[in-house]
């Protein structure tokens, strides 16, 4: 099994320590919005690459938004999620053994973006500030 590669963004391995340190009942927030942990492949280095993101649901399924607030190139993890779409989330102290797929079809992606700007809705802004659109996986259980 490859080891765990910290995010170099300080505040994403401190987040992800504090989190999954606690059994998933601390660092659980982020901006008072409740979190999730993405576990996912490197596809570079094949490293195991740990990165909160909103949380998102869809029923039983997760809604991931690879906004990056905003930035003109999306997050390096959607990278990840493109070649290895096999990931787990943790969920507070719940982990799930998920499978990702970029949302292509409109209808759908509007009615999870609908969901992400519900739960989040700085989304909305972020995607103001970009020329790109941003990217939507939905991950369902394996």
């Amino acid at each position: 099994m490859n080891e765990y590669i910290p995010s170099p963004s300080s505040w994403v391995a401190d987040q992800v320590e504090l989190y999954e340190g606690s059994g998933g009942t601390d660092g659980t927030t982020l901006k008072g919005m409740p979190v999730i942990i993405v576990t996912n492949r490197g596809h570079k280095t094949g490293a195991i690459r740990k990165t909160p993101l909103m949380r998102v649901a869809d029923g039983n399924n997760y809604v991931l938004v690879a906004s990056m607030g905003g930035a003109p190139k999306n997050p390096l993890w959607y990278h990840n999620l493109k070649n290895d779409p096999s990931v787990e989330i943790r969920d507070g102290a719940e982990v799930y053994s998920m499978e990702v797929r970029e949302v292509e079809d409109s209808a759908e992606k509007q009615r999870l973006w609908d969901l992400a700007v519900a739960a989040y809705p700085p989304y909305q802004d972020y995607q103001e500030k970009t020329d790109r659109v941003i990217p939507v996986f939905i991950a369902t259980s394996r």
